[in-house]
């Protein structure tokens, strides 16, 4: 089969790879359907997270069982599913609290920009769909394997409920999946983050009902002047920067709580700042496969629809220029098509 490698910062290949074999009982493969490129791929692409040695890219997926091992009853060949880039066994004591990106036999996906993926713990990972749904929803069904799960996490690490008021912190794919979650979850405003115009409105379409454009202790200053100095109930952190963090973090009111779900790079929390402002902060890795029936529902009813996320579509063969789409702006998010 053939499927991305990176090589260096800046240096994505399309490279003949090994097929994928069924490994353990707990295994399938999977003939990718659709395939993207995430904003947290650019970490190494940037070389702000260190490339050793190549390696295959990729973590959000959906597709057609090819295989399943023994073990593997949940799911059948021919069947369409979805499944998360944390894998779960669904079974353990953290998968049953909700938690599945903690399973104690937890693995994260990282070759999944191919034609092919081997699905570890595919038992309690996978989710199939009744029938095969059109291809018309696949890119929503992709969004939901990571962007749209991550940002509902998001929301409701954020406790974002009935009548609060939201502040969305970063307009990539997943802080504008945060505002669709934001909305589904009841938010009367929801103020989202952005300098970049189609980002502005396509956040306005998904339910956003203010923009701000400043950022840092600017951005901070506005949402205080808008919520006559108080701060918002619930902040959704979608970028993992540390000005995005304190941006977060401050604008906040007393007692509001911030959901962090952009990867930390170079994020520091003063302890005695956050224990004197009685908000909380929750985060972590998004346990997609909790959710992952309600969105499927939810995308295959109609009722949201994450895939508008994906602005730029090309050949898997140049996932490349994704890469660099993305990195230049040109793009909130690639998808990919075998």
């Amino acid at each position: 089969m053939r499927g991305a490698v990176i090589h260096a910062p800046g240096d994505v290949r399309f490279e003949t790879l090994d097929d994928p074999e069924i490994l353990e009982p707990t295994d399938a493969v999977i003939r990718t359907a659709v395939t993207c490129v995430c904003g947290t791929d650019l970490w190494p692409w940037r070389g702000l997270d260190a490339t050793d040695e190549a390696h295959p890219m990729g973590h959000e997926y959906v597709g057609f069982v090819e295989a399943a091992g023994s073990e593997v009853t949940s799911v059948k060949p021919g069947q369409f599913v979805v499944g998360s880039f944390a894998t779960s066994d669904n079974t353990c004591a953290n998968c049953r609290n909700g938690w599945q990106s903690n399973c104690v036999n937890r693995e994260f996906m990282t070759t999944c920009q191919a034609e092919y993926v081997r699905i570890p713990n595919a038992q309690g990972t996978l989710v199939a769909t009744e029938e095969v749904p059109g291809e018309e929803f696949w890119p929503g069904l992709l969004a939901v394997s990571d962007v749209m799960g991550t940002g509902w996490y998001a929301a409701e690490a954020a406790e974002v409920g009935p009548g609060s008021t939201a502040v969305v912190v970063g307009d990539g794919a997943v802080g504008l999946c945060g505002v669709i979650a934001a909305k589904e979850m009841g938010a009367e405003r929801i103020i989202a983050m952005s300098r970049h115009e189609s980002r502005q409105k396509l956040a306005r379409e998904f339910g956003a009902t203010d923009i701000v454009t400043e950022r840092g202790e600017d951005g901070v200053a506005r949402i205080k002047e808008m919520t006559e100095g108080i701060g918002v109930d619930s902040v959704l952190e979608c970028v993992g920067t540390g000005e995005a963090m304190r941006q977060a973090l401050h604008s906040a009111r007393p007692g509001g709580n911030v959901g962090f779900v952009g990867l930390p790079h170079e994020v520091a929390i003063d302890g005695e700042e956050l224990f004197f402002t009685h908000v909380g902060l929750r985060g972590g890795p998004a346990p997609v496969r909790r959710f992952l029936p309600d969105l499927i529902d939810r995308v295959l009813s109609g009722r949201i629809d994450p895939g508008k996320v994906f602005d730029l579509t090309l050949p898997l063969e140049q996932v490349a220029e994704g890469y660099r789409a993305m990195d230049e702006r040109r793009a909130i998010k690639a998808l990919l098509t075998p």
